[in-house]
């Protein structure tokens, strides 16, 4: 009996968005790179995220380990568009007075 070796793909999607999500779930690559940047393993976060395969938690957790400059380089442009994202909303929904604003329609 001989083992046949196969490179699989990493299962990661991208989505229209830009958004890079792990298999068929909506669970996103910065989720999973963050618990493991924070100790969790493949199990913890499977635990956490349910909807994930532990063979693509692993995966996801090798692709990051080989291509980490790449996967660090999105997660910055993501930041950055979730900050540029809240200024923009910031600068069209005035936040101050939302608390007094809510509690006189209490009352």
């Amino acid at each position: 009996m001989s083992l046949t070796i196969a490179n699989e793909p990493a299962p990661l999607r991208t989505t229209e968005d830009g958004v890079v999500r792990v298999g068929g779930t909506r669970v996103t690559l910065d989720t999973v790179v963050a618990a493991f940047e924070d100790g969790a393993t493949a199990e913890e976060i499977l635990e956490q995220y349910p909807s994930l395969d532990l063979a693509d938690a692993y995966a996801v957790i090798g692709y990051y380990l080989r291509h980490r400059s790449e996967v660090r380089a999105y997660l910055a442009e993501r930041r950055d568009d979730a900050g540029q994202v809240r200024r923009e909303n910031a600068s069209r929904f005035d936040p101050s007075g939302v608390r007094a604003r809510l509690l006189a329609r209490r009352a």
